[in-house]
């Protein structure tokens, strides 16, 4: 795959999980744990029958031989699943979308602790400005915990929790397709069903959370919609795009479902973003293209 194709398909996949909270905001009854159970369990479904057409009977022999690697991605992947979708039902879109915003600067920092990257004084200062614009946004939202009853504060607590798995996500793939590279005779694991392990463990979590279940028929067709086209397509991809596209670019062109999630649930859910979140939102994807600015100048002139 070239590179140019895969920047293509990570902005498709972009777009289909800037779905979520437009269609969340579309249900009937379907709430919080309950919401997360059924997207989830749709996921795991659709994953299952992708995986056993791409993989067959070795897709077995995949999860037997994968190890830690390959259950701490399923549970970096459970982790994104379900805090994405409470805090959905927590708190706006646009608050849970400009959190998520911080994954490529939380991916730079795990790979400088972790595979000992070196930082350019940009990516730090970056980082700096970024956690300005989340500690702004989460600082109003305290503030304005006693009008909504700590909800807000609460959801965007949660959708944290997004961002910090989904660099160690990041991370730990980056670090297997180098550890292959320097030396073939280790074995890559293959980690695409990690995929459908994070979406079985998501919807066991979170099952006794939901009873008793009260989705209509309109909320099922719904959470199926996502949990195929705005979950399972894109995850699937975005595993097989990593082979390609480094782990900070992947979380930068990951930035695009902001734009696109926050317009969808506006003019799709009516669902104005406020003042704060647009405020914090600008700092931080203000650090990030600054960031990738810089770092592309200094790719030219080398």
């Amino acid at each position: 795959m070239t590179h140019r194709r895969a920047v293509a398909l990570m902005i498709v996949c972009t777009l289909l999980w800037s779905l979520a909270g437009v269609v969340a905001r579309q249900l009937d009854a379907a709430r919080s744990f309950e919401v997360t159970f059924w997207r989830s369990l749709f996921n795991a479904t659709a994953l299952l029958v992708a995986l056993l057409a791409l993989r067959g009977a070795r897709l077995w022999s995949d999860i037997g031989r994968g190890g830690r690697a390959l259950w701490f991605s399923a549970a970096c992947w459970a982790v994104m699943y379900t805090n994405f979708m409470v805090a959905i039902t927590l708190t706006t879109v646009a608050t849970v979308l400009v959190t998520m915003a911080v994954a490529p600067l939380v991916t730079a920092l795990f790979a400088r602790l972790f595979l000992h990257h070196r930082l350019p004084a940009r990516t730090w200062a970056a980082i700096g400005v970024a956690g300005l614009g989340i500690a702004w946004m989460f600082g109003r939202q305290a503030l304005a915990g006693h009008d909504t009853g700590g909800a807000s504060m609460t959801g965007a607590l949660v959708a944290l929790g997004v961002p910090l798995a989904a660099a160690a996500n990041w991370t730990l793939l980056q670090h297997l397709h180098q550890r292959h590279a320097a030396d073939a005779r280790i074995e890559e694991p293959q980690m695409l069903p990690a995929v459908l392990l994070g979406a079985v463990l998501s919807a066991a979590v979170t099952l006794p959370l939901a009873l008793p279940l009260s989705a209509t028929a309109h909320d099922l067709s719904w959470l199926a919609l996502l949990g195929v086209f705005q979950l399972a397509i894109p995850c699937l991809l975005v595993v097989r795009l990593s082979k390609v596209l480094a782990a900070p670019e992947i979380s930068l062109l990951g930035l695009l479902e902001v734009i696109f999630g926050v317009l969808l649930a506006w003019v799709g859910a009516g669902e104005v973003p406020s003042a704060d979140a647009l405020a914090g939102g600008a700092l931080v994807i203000a650090a990030l293209v600054a960031n990738e600015w810089l770092s592309m100048r200094g790719r030219v002139a080398s």
